[in-house]
Order: structure tokens, then sequence, then C-alpha cells
């Protein structure tokens, strides 16, 4: 699924396809700029995207194998939430509509509503 395909997907959620892209386009651009400035943005059910640093490394230069010095750089890790890997993996079924990552009050792992 590219981002138009994406648009288009929640256009027919919300009916209208300037306020879909609107929505997607101010999402994906808030993730950027708090991944860019160091951040961990976690959506529950979703996943994690983290900023993470790797060292300065020495490799090899595979047709000639004299070492070579890789700079340290910054890099965004992707970690799936729970649900999501379970969906994938199929240890959970596809609801056939509405939110498939929003916790069922029905589904017996998630956790009791504390009553006051």
């Amino acid at each position: 699924m590219n981002k138009a395909q994406l648009i288009q997907a929640v256009a027919k959620t919300t009916g209208n396809r300037a306020q879909a892209a609107d929505a997607v386009e101010a999402a994906l651009d808030a993730i950027v700029r708090a991944v860019a400035a160091g951040e961990v943005v976690s959506v529950t059910g979703f996943g994690s995207l983290t900023p993470q640093v790797r060292p300065a490394r020495t490799a090899r230069n595979p047709q000639t194998g004299e070492p070579v010095e890789i700079a340290e750089r910054r890099v965004v890790k992707f970690r799936p939430g729970a649900r999501f890997q379970d969906l994938v993996a199929g240890r959970r079924a596809m609801p056939e509509s509405g939110n498939c990552i929003q916790k069922d009050p029905k589904d017996p792992k998630a956790p009791k509503v504390a009553r006051p």
C-alpha cells in the first residue's frame, strides 16, 4: 500500500478524500518530525518508531577485502505492537469490519476495567 492507497482507505471511512488526504499528511508529518527530533512515537496496537544511533565501525570492502571506516549514523527502528504481530502471524483472526488493532471488550486477553 502506498500513500495514495492509504488516503483512499481513509477516505472510505471519512467520506471525504480531501479531509482524508489532510489527515494522512498531518499524521505522517507529525510522526516524522517527532522521530527526527529524537522522540519515540508509540501508537498502541500498531507499534513504536524509535530513533537510534549506530556507532562507527570498521567493515570490509567485499571486492578488495580492504577495511573501510563507516561513520556513526542515526537510524529509525520499528517495533510492531503485539496485536499487529498476532494479526500478521495468524494467531488472531482479522475482524470483518471495524478497527483491527483496537481492543475488543469481549476478548479474554483484554484487561478488566476497574469499577468504582
